[in-house]
This record gives structure tokens, C-alpha cells and sequence, in this order.
């Protein structure tokens, strides 16, 4: 290594061509980086749909998804399996652990499905596949005219240009229904002409299509015969034969029936944006395409359409990228500011030269972090722009303890050339372990789960390959810059700034901190009581005295506000838009107070996208805010006042005003059993007592009161005509549902083709009464003369999680104030229990945000151990002393101290966010450390005493350990006290490293020295112990045993030679 590091100092033009290559290559890997909101992560979903005709949710639960999830069980690397039962359609969501194996988990899942022989005659295959990760580009409307048929088509013409773009792979529409030709038979004209609806569909199947006869083979040519019968409009129905006497007389479709184009009967969807009927095109981004260039690409697209005038336009709805450029500008912006404050503050504290060779270890590293970033899976993201801010202040480290410790050997006499390897090589041993301690604490970020893990994967790849090449600079391409500049020239002067700033940092060291150390090793157990007494006052105290809350996951801002509303179940379309036109109505009178408000004159509100479906009592309203940075208002609090302005919507049994978290509700409880009256009993109570807590809104369950339904009963008369139950339900589906005849692909559309009776026929249960039904000779009898009805209310849907049937209770947050911890913990201990007592057959399991947090909490305190050993062993392996690892591993609960004060000072909330800066402060943290020990042993092998060894390392550590936690706490500084709504959700984890380092920089400098005053005794003893020798004070401390033991062992080299 010393003859590397004199060959680099000898020839610095290889380590200015190192530097340029690395600088050079950085540039490249950059200008191909992809931008997205969050990192990429790959999907762990996988889904099965099964759809089975003409059955009810309990049909769909007991024959089929029921076996489903038994045949799941014992599947490695399955997480959670939920799913859903609806009428004719069952939906099971299998979630797997680790997103590497989802591809073979969807291998497992579809041969476990596939070993399944007893599933309902009737089902259809069921589909299984892997949902891909999918995020959300932009969403804009189509608006200008009300013709639904129109906005489609144009809909479609843009989908269609839009794909011609070769970084646009998903598009979807939505805002209308499903295309359909209907053919609405009249009940009276089946009756007189004798003919049924199983008759006229089978007719129009015969008649509609399109086939080949065979061939006829000339002496000259091949000639194919075809039949080319098939229309694909309502019109050119009309003229199907139904039925031909032989007296002649033809039946036509039109002589009984009116056939008509139209939206599904089944499926409600429309949209609306600011009150005009629209079509959303919403186009979204693969992992492998860039949100920006996807959203960049697609306004151009609007603004060229809209410059075309006509009565069409395009209104953008969201745009990801508003937000995403936002939050990096603000990033972008902060990282430089902290990039400055780090080169000002090395410029104060040190050498003006050596500063600028030891700042250039952030462009340098962070180009040798950009060179490799695309393979290893990063894009330009607010998770890893955090990292890169995050590593700033510690880049620097290393080259201000090798910069510094090479300028004081310049300073003791030595020649600059001996300066520089002697330098170098005395602290890299701690700098290397510093670094690679730094990097073992981060890459615990590598084995959280949950989505928390996802996230924050990126932050800990930028940061490790960061400080790698910081190394590599550090070790190399700096002592040749240090070595070669003006300052270690002879006859070099300070400039004045220099030398003020020098005699200001040596006068406070020698003012505050030499008096304080003196004491400190003169009394070490009063001031070690003094730290314990001030970590038992702030960490107790402050956190469980309630001066700090604490919560799972801190408060996302967003730009969007989404109302849902749920009526009861069979409430008409109508009657869902008509409440949504009123809650729209209370929203338009928020936006006037809000704007009313401001003097810049925009509005707080500048959109509102409303939608009714996809059932027809439910609807949203999607409400787009002006941007966080202008808007100066909560996204909750304009939730608050909408709600408060909207009040009670009679008839709606759901409805929430919340904002999106990619972590899920805050508070959400499943209760869990197989009796439904049970169930819903301990939902309503459940319910009753989560709404009387202030802290809490939007309570809402996923136990729908179902549709009422006529429950047909079969009369003796029935079987005695001929009927059995299938018979004649199938007759009163064909009526009122309809006949499905045959699908029609119309471009992009499938249009079915349904054989029905006209709506006047069945538009009520008088309809249904006087129905005739045909016997199997052909006559008609009327519905009541072989059938009874009973009214009662339906299921809905059943919800299954865990094998059983589930009921979600889930509510929002009131405010970024209020503690998600403190409410699951009274729902835990007091609420849910004392329900529960009531409710046997019942049990709870706490869902949404609190899952999130026990998974990755138990996946930290899993990891936590090894990080510790294997930095406990680097430590070890570094100074050859278990004893001085565990006097740096002694510093680390201190920091609880720095974070518990600045949550407090800031009043922020701890949440998990705050852990990982925990984590990302022990690295830190013992890299300064290890900075002070090896000053220790340094001093030990020049023939100091430990009391002396420890004053000497305290005095000349002091400047270097103040200036990394200085430029690192400044790196963060920017971002920590930003006031913008988009920096919230990154200020906890930056609060936990600033001031965590800020108190922990105090500890190493008191606490540290008085740990390796107390080992000694114990090194002694161990050596009276192990081999009866009662060393002196000095001769008992590893570096002086081991400095001994190589003289020894080169006295013998040299007597042999």
C-alpha cells in the first residue's frame, strides 16, 4: 500500500486520469438513468379470477374459492392470501414475500390450482397471472361535446397515436360502459306469435355468421367457398328470419322485437370532468419506461391536439410528473445548498487548498455511484435523491481525517512527501473500517420487508457504492492532490480567514472542551452519571411522556384529495350521481372560501374528475389541488373542510375524504369468523367506538348490506307442469337478465349481442308476477300459478383473509399530528378486546399500516444482530481489541438522546422513517469513533501513558470529528428545516441523523474516553488471568502488547540473520 500511495503522490497526473475517467464515465451512466415518483419495485402479487355464471357469492366462496386457499396452503414464500366473493365472480390476491420469486410462486400457485378436480360444472377456466407493477404517468380527459359514442371513438383515436410512441406500453380507458346490442323483445308478440327468447337467440346465432364451405379445386385455380352473413350493427338485425311458415308467411326480428345499439345494462361507469361528460385516457409507465419522458411526450400530444381547435379538447386530470419534478427540484435544490454549506465549512475549519481537494470527493463519488446505478436497478427518485443528500456530509469524512492528519505530520517537521505516506497509512486502517462499518450499517436496508424495504432499497444502494469509491478517492486520488498542493509547499502562509478560524476552533477547544475532558477523566463516573441522567430525562421522557408522539409511517403530501361513496347496494345510478352532484356542489363553495383567501388569485381546487360506477351505488369524486408548493394549504385540511361542508349524505353506508399512502390506512382491524350476523354485530360496534376518537376519520367496513333480492320458491303446480328449478330459473334469467347470443369484435370493442325483454316488460316485480312461463308442451302459464317470491336483503360480497371470512374496519388519520401508534394501541388493549369478549366465534387481526410495521420491524430486529457482528468484528479486526469494540458499540443507545430532542425541538413524530435514520446514524457514528481509538493507539506506540494517550487523541481529534459531523449535519440541515409540504415525509429520517450525530458527536468526545479508562483494568486483568503477568498501566493495552511483540519478532529475524 506504501508504495501505491507513493506512486500515486509521485505521478498525481494518474490520479487526476483516474479521476477524469470516473467523472467522464459518471456523466454517461447518468443520461441514461430513468426518473420515477418512487424506486422500482417488482411486482409480488399474484391473481386468480374465476367467473362462474348464474352464482351467488356463497356458491362462488364454498366451491371454489375455498378450495383454492386450502390448495395454497404450504406454498414457500406465500405472505397473504385475501379474496373476494361477488356474484358470479370470485377474486383470490395472493401477496408473496420476496419479489425475486413471484414468478415461481405464479408457477406454484397455477399447479396447485390445477390439481383441483371438483370445481362446479359450469365455471369457466380460471385465469391466473402475475399483476405487474404498474405506475400511474398521467390522466387526461377527453370533454367538449356530450355524445358518449363520440368522446369513445376520439378516445380511442388518441390511444391509438399514443401507441405509436415506443416508450408507451399501458394505456387505459374509462368513462363509459361496455357496448352492447340489444335485443328488446315485447312479452305480448312472444305470446301471440308462440315463439321464446331461447327460440330468437338460437335463430340470430344461426343466421349471424361467417364461415367457409370447403374448396373447389380447377385445372387452373383454388377456389374458396364462403359465407359471409355477419353484420355488426343494431340496424342490419332487423331483417333476420325468425321463423318461416309454409304457407310463406316470415317472421322477421323486426316484427317482434326492437334491436338497438346501446351501453351495457349491467356495468354504470361515466365520467365527468368539472361537470362535463368525459372519457379519462390514462396512461401509465412500466418500470422499465420514465415517468417524465412518458408524461413529456404525452402533453406535447395534448397541446397539439387542443392547437387543432374543434369543439373536442384535452384536460388533464393528474400528472405525476408535476409532483415528481417538484419533490427532485426541491431535493436537487437542498443537496446543493448542503453541498455549499459543507465546502463553506470546510473552507472555515481547514486549509482553503486542502478543502477544495477534499470536497471533490463528492462530484468523484458520486460520478463512480452513477457509473453502475443503472445496472444496479436505480432511477432518479425521491427515495434515492434523499440518499444522495443523506451521503454528502459523509463523503467527506474520510478525506478530512486523512487531509487533516497529513497536514499536522507536514507540521511536526516532516517532509512533504513523508507526510503524505506516513499520513495516510496511519489513518487508513480506521478510515477503511469507518467506511466499511458505514456500509455493513446500511446494507441492513437490504433485508427490511415490506414495502418500507422496497423503497428504501435505492437509498441504501446509492449510499454503499457512494462511499465505496469515497474510498477509493480517499485512499488514492486525495493524498496525491494533498501531497502535491501549495499548502504543504514551504513557505506557504494561511491567509488571514485561516488563521482567525484556526485560532477560533483551537481557542474553543482549549476553552470549553479541554476543561471538560480534563474533568471528565479526573471524575469519569460523575460525568458518566451526568449522560445517563440526561439520556433517562430526553429518551423516557420526552418519547414516554408524550412530548413526542410517535406513528408508523409520517404523512405523505399529496396534490389530490379522493372522495368514495358507497350507498346501500341496488341504490340506481341516478340517485348515486345526484348525491355526488351535491357533494361536487360543496366542494366548488370550499374552493371559493380557500381562493377567497389568497392574493395571488388561483384557485386552491383546479379540478374535479367525477365518476359513478363501477357499481351503480358507488362513485368519486377525484379532486386535484394546486400544487403543494404554491398551494399553501394541507391537503387534509381542505378534507376537513369539505367533510365539514358536505355533513351527513343520507342513504350512503361508506364514505371517505381521503388522501393516498403507498403504506395503507392508517388504522384498519379485520375481524375475522364464519357467521355473518355475528360478524357485522362486532363490525357495528367496532365502528361506534373508533368514531367517537377524534384522531380518526372516515370510518368505514367492507361488510355491504346486499341487494335485496326475490327469492322464487317453487309451488307443488310447477313439477306437476313439467318444471324443475333449473328450467325455470333459466327461463326468468333469459327474460330478465338476458341471452347472451354471441360476442362481436368491433376494432379494439367486444360487442355482445343480448336477447332480452324490453325494459317496459321488466321494470318491476308486478313484471315478474305477471310473466308467462312456456311448459315443455309449449303452453304459457302465468308466473304466480306456479311460483312464490320472498323479498330479503342479499350478501354483497364475502371478504376472506386467513382462511376465513373477513370484515375490515379501517379510518384515516385526522391529521399529520394525530399518533397511529397511540390509537392501535387502545384499540389493542382496551377496544377490540372487550368486543371481542362479546363475540366468541370472533377474532381480530390489525391490518393496513400496523401489518406494514410488524413485518418490517420484525424483519429489522432479525438483521440487527448480524450488522452488529459483523461490524463488532471489523472493529476488532481493526484495533485486535474486543474490549475497545465494545467501548465504541457503548456509544450507540446515546443517540437516542440527539433524536428524542430534535423530534421534540422540530415537533415531528417518530416513526419508522426515524429508525432507518437510527440505523443510518450507527453508521456514522462509529466511523467517528474509530477515528478517535485509532488516534489512541496511535499516541499508545509513540511511548505516551493511556492518560496522556486519551488527552492527546481528545485535543487532536477534536477538530476533525467536530468538522465531519459539522459538514454532515450541514449536508442535511437544508432539507431538515424545510417548511415545503413536499420535504415532510423525509424530515423524520433527516431529523434522526442530524441531531443524533449533533449529541453523539459530544458523546464520542466525553463518554468515549472514559470507556477506554475503564477497559484498561480489564485488559490487565485479562492478561493476569491468561498468562500470571501483571502488566503496567500502558504495556496491558493491545496496540502496546502488539508493538512489543512485532519488535520481538524482529530482533529474532535479525539475531537469525
Amino acid at each position: 500500500m506504501r508504495n501505491i500511495i507513493k506512486f500515486f503522490v509521485q505521478h498525481h497526473i494518474v490520479g487526476d486520469l483516474l479521476m477524469l475517467a470516473i467523472i467522464v464515465s459518471g456523466l454517461v451512466g447518468m443520461s441514461s438513468l430513468r426518473s420515477n415518483f418512487f424506486p422500482e419495485v417488482d411486482s409480488k402479487i399474484v391473481v386468480i379470477q374465476t367467473v362462474y355464471p348464474g352464482a351467488s357469492p356463497e356458491e362462488i366462496e364454498e366451491g371454489i374459492v375455498a378450495k383454492i386457499e386450502e390448495n395454497l396452503q404450504g406454498i414457500n414464500n406465500i405472505d397473504l392470501v385475501t379474496s373476494t366473493c361477488t356474484e358470479n365472480f370470485g377474486s383470490i390476491v395472493v401477496e408473496v414475500k420476496n419479489s425475486k420469486k413471484t414468478d415461481q410462486a405464479l408457477q406454484d400457485v397455477k399447479n396447485a390450482v390445477d390439481r383441483i378436480a371438483s370445481f362446479p360444472a359450469g365455471m369457466e377456466p380460471p385465469i391466473i397471472f402475475k399483476k405487474e407493477a404498474e405506475n400511474i404517468a398521467i390522466i387526461f380527459a377527453v370533454t367538449g361535446v356530450d355524445d358518449l359514442h363520440l368522446l369513445k371513438s376520439t378516445a380511442r383515436e388518441i390511444e391509438r397515436g399514443l401507441r405509436s410512441y415506443d416508450g408507451i406500453s399501458q394505456i387505459y380507458l374509462s368513462g363509459f360502459p361496455d357496448e352492447e346490442i340489444e335485443i328488446a323483445v315485447r312479452e305480448d308478440k312472444l305470446d301471440e306469435l308462440g315463439i321464446s327468447i331461447a327460440q330468437v337467440a338460437q335463430a340470430v346465432r344461426n343466421t349471424n355468421i361467417e364461415t367457409t364451405g370447403g374448396r373447389i379445386k380447377t385445372d387452373t385455380e383454388e377456389l374458396l367457398v364462403r359465407g359471409r352473413f355477419k353484420v355488426y350493427s343494431a340496424d342490419k338485425f332487423q331483417n333476420i328470419v325468425i321463423r318461416a311458415d309454409k304457407d310463406g308467411r316470415i317472421i322477421r326480428l323486426s316484427d317482434l322485437a326492437e334491436v338497438k345499439n346501446r351501453w351495457s345494462d349491467t356495468d354504470p361507469s361515466r365520467n365527468w370532468f368539472n361537470g362535463e361528460p368525459s372519457v379519462s385516457i390514462t396512461v401509465n409507465s412500466l418500470n422499465s419506461e420514465s415517468i417524465l419522458d412518458v408524461t413529456e411526450y404525452v402533453r406535447a400530444y395534448i397541446k397539439a391536439f387542443n392547437e387543432r381547435g374543434g369543439e373536442l379538447k384535452l384536460d388533464v386530470i393528474r400528472d405525476q410528473s408535476v409532483v415528481l419534478n417538484q419533490r427532485i427540484d426541491l431535493l436537487l435544490n437542498n443537496g446543493i445548498i448542503g453541498f455549499l454549506l459543507v465546502l463553506l465549512f470546510l473552507a472555515l475549519f481547514l486549509n482553503l487548498r486542502l478543502a477544495f481537494w477534499v470536497a471533490l470527493a463528492i462530484p468523484v463519488s458520486f460520478a463512480g455511484m452513477f457509473m453502475f446505478a443503472d445496472m444496479a436497478g436505480i432511477t432518479i427518485n425521491v427515495v434515492s435523491l434523499f440518499g444522495m443528500i443523506l451521503v454528502i456530509g459523509i463523503l467527506v469524512d474520510d478525506g478530512i481525517v486523512i487531509a487533516e492528519n497529513i497536514y499536522r505530520k507536514y507540521e511536526k517537521g516532516f517532509s512533504r512527501m513523508e507526510a503524505t505516506i506516513e499520513g495516510t497509512l496511519e489513518v487508513l486502517p480506521a478510515v477503511f473500517s469507518a467506511i466499511i462499518t458505514t456500509i455493513i450499517a446500511f446494507s441492513a436496508f437490504f433485508y427490511i420487508e415490506g414495502k418500507l424495504g422496497d423503497i428504501f432499497q435505492d437509498m441504501a444502494t446509492v449510499i454503499i457504492i457512494t462511499l465505496i469509491f469515497s474510498l477509493i478517492e480517499g485512499a488514492f486520488i486525495l493524498p496525491a492532490h494533498v501531497g502535491n498542493s501549495k499548502a504543504l509547499r514551504s513557505g506557504f502562509k494561511p491567509s488571514k480567514l485561516e488563521v482567525t478560524m484556526s485560532k477560533f476552533l483551537n481557542s474553543f477547544r482549549d476553552a470549553l472542551y479541554a476543561p471538560v475532558l480534563k474533568y471528565t477523566l479526573r471524575r469519569p463516573w460523575i460525568s458518566f452519571s451526568i449522560i445517563v441522567a440526561i439520556f433517562l430525562i430526553t429518551v423516557p421522557g420526552l418519547i414516554g411522556g408524550g412530548f413526542v408522539k410517535t406513528t408508523f409511517f409520517p404523512f405523505i403530501e399529496g396534490d389530490f384529495v379522493t372522495i368514495n361513496l358507497t350507498m346501500q347496494a341496488g341504490t340506481r345510478e341516478g340517485i348515486t350521481l345526484e348525491e355526488l352532484n351535491k357533494i361536487e356542489v360543496a366542494v366548488q363553495e370550499v374552493n371559493e372560501e380557500l381562493s377567497a383567501q389568497r392574493t395571488d388569485g388561483l384557485k386552491t381546487i383546479i379540478a374535479i374528475d367525477k365518476k359513478v360506477g363501477p357499481s351503480t351505488h358507488s362513485g368519486s369524486l377525484n379532486i386535484q389541488l394546486l400544487d403543494g408548493e404554491r398551494r399553501g394549504v394541507l391537503s387534509t385540511e381542505v378534507s376537513s373542510r369539505i367533510r365539514e361542508k358536505v355533513g351527513v349524505v343520507y342513504g350512503a353506508e361508506n364514505l371517505s375524504f381521503a388522501a393516498f399512502s403507498p403504506f395503507g390506512r392508517a388504522v384498519s382491524v379485520s375481524l375475522l369468523g364464519n357467521d355473518l350476523e355475528t360478524l357485522e354485530a362486532a363490525t357495528q360496534e367496532l365502528k361506534a367506538e373508533m368514531n367517537k376518537r377524534d384522531e380518526l376519520k372516515d370510518v368505514t367496513d367492507s361488510n355491504q348490506a346486499g341487494l335485496h333480492e326475490i327469492s322464487v320458491t317453487l309451488l307443488p303446480r310447477a313439477y306437476q307442469l313439467g318444471f324443475n328449478e333449473q328450467e325455470l330459473l333459466a327461463q326468468i334469467r333469459q327474460a330478465f337478465y338476458g341471452f347472451e347470443v354471441q360476442r362481436l369484435q368491433k376494432g379494439r370493442d367486444e360487442v355482445r349481442v343480448w336477447v332480452r325483454l324490453d325494459e317496459r316488460d321488466r321494470s318491476s316485480i308486478g313484471s315478474l308476477e305477471n310473466f308467462r312461463l312456456r311448459t315443455v308442451t309449449g303452453d304459457r302459464v302465468p308466473f304466480t300459478e306456479v311460483c312464490e317470491i320472498n323479498v330479503e336483503r342479499g350478501i354483497t360480497a364475502i371478504n376472506r383473509i386467513y382462511g376465513q371470512r373477513e370484515v375490515q374496519v379501517s379510518a384515516d388519520l385526522s391529521g399529520p399530528k394525530a399518533s397511529a401508534t397511540d390509537i392501535i394501541a387502545e384499540l389493542k388493549t382496551d377496544i377490540v378486546p372487550s368486543i371481542l369478549a362479546k363475540y366468541p366465534s370472533v377474532r381480530a387481526s390489525y391490518e393496513g399500516q400496523n401489518r406494514e410495521v410488524n413485518k418490517s420491524q420484525k424483519s429489522i430486529s432479525k438483521v440487527m444482530p448480524l450488522i452488529f457482528a459483523l461490524m463488532f468484528f471489523v472493529i476488532v479486526l481493526t484495533f485486535r481489541s474486543p474490549l475497545q469494540g465494545i467501548a465504541v458499540f457503548g456509544l450507540i443507545p446515546f443517540g437516542l438522546v440527539g433524536i428524542s430532542i430534535g423530534h421534540w425541538l422540530l415537533d415531528a413524530q417518530i416513526s419508522l422513517f426515524s429508525v432507518l435514520g437510527m440505523l443510518a446514524l450507527i453508521g456514522i457514528l462509529v466511523n467517528d469513533a474509530l477515528v478517535f481509538v485509532a488516534a489512541y493507539n496511535s499516541y499508545l506506540k509513540e511511548g505516551m501513558t493511556v492518560h496522556e494517550a486519551i488527552w492527546e487523541s481528545g485535543m487532536s481529534r477534536f477538530r476533525p470529528i467536530i468538522l465531519t459531523s459539522v459538514t454532515t449535519v450541514a449536508g442535511l440541515a437544508p432539507l431538515m428545516l424545510n417548511k415545503s409540504f413536499q420535504a415532510q415525509f423525509l424530515i423524520p429520517m433527516a431529523i434522526s441523523v442530524a441531531f443524533g450525530l449533533l449529541f453523539v458527536t459530544i458523546i464520542i468526545l466525553i463518554l468515549l474516553p472514559i470507556f477506554l479508562q475503564w477497559i484498561n483494568p480489564l485488559h490487565r486483568g485479562w492478561i493476569w488471568v491468561k498468562n500470571g503477568k501483571l502488566l503496567s498501566v500502558r504495556e496491558a493495552e493491545p496496540a502496546v502488547r502488539e508493538q512489543v511483540v512485532a519488535r520481538e519478532i524482529n530482533q529474532e529475524t535479525s539475531g537469525k540473520s
